[in-house]
């Protein structure tokens, strides 16, 4: 049994999807893990739908998870980037299955359905 943000966990899996799951954590992971040290404003054009004030609130909890590290510069205008810890880059491997998974889901079912619809017409 673990704890995390005042949660306890019974599962190891349960746990896993706690700190990447959601709507845009894999995204931000994933634009880290692939492309590297980024800024604030260039993850937000990367991911033009989520809000500002959703991608500082999940970068904090990627932060607070040690998947993500914030690099301040003591510089005017202020500079800060982000990055992946080597925790966060462990967890590439999985996001990569996840997008190969999805990617042959997407061709086989999802193109699939939307033939046997056409056919159906």
């Amino acid at each position: 049994m673990g704890h995390l943000r005042d949660k306890t966990f019974y599962c190891e899996k349960e746990l896993t999807l706690s700190i990447i799951g959601g709507k845009w954590k894999m995204l931000i992971m994933w634009h880290l893990g692939k492309e590297g040290t980024k800024r604030f404003g260039e993850l937000k054009s990367m991911i033009p739908e989520i809000t500002q004030r959703m991608l500082a609130s999940q970068l904090r909890e990627l932060e607070d998870d040690l998947i993500v590290h914030r690099e301040v510069y003591p510089v005017v205008p202020p500079k800060v980037e982000y990055s992946l810890t080597k925790r966060g880059e462990s967890l590439m491997p999985i996001l990569e299955s996840m997008y190969d998974w999805g990617s042959e889901y997407m061709e086989t079912v999802l193109n699939n359905q939307a033939d046997r619809k056409e056919e159906s017409l």
